[in-house]
């Protein structure tokens, strides 16, 4: 996957670069990333306040602890109901 810059990066209508959030939100407590996004809680909770730079250079974290999340099948999962 090519790197991410401010040119590349998906932007939301009002031109701030996207969340990664696909709403699958629970924690996976192994790797203590979200299942669906592989941000920590401290990074979703940071989002909204964050520069587009921080955001750039969160998103380019993304991809390994996606492989991280597939390598524990966790990635895009919800855990199941006990």
């Amino acid at each position: 996957m090519d790197t991410l810059t401010a040119a590349n990066v998906g932007r939301t209508p009002e031109g701030r670069v996207a969340s990664p959030c696909i709403n699958v939100c629970k924690m996976h407590e192994e790797t203590a990333l979200c299942r669906g996004c592989a941000r920590t809680i401290t990074e979703i909770a940071g989002w909204s306040k964050s520069d587009d730079e921080s955001r750039i250079r969160l998103l380019n974290l993304l991809p390994e602890r996606r492989e991280l999340l597939k390598a524990h099948g966790v990635l895009g999962v919800m855990p199941a109901k006990d």
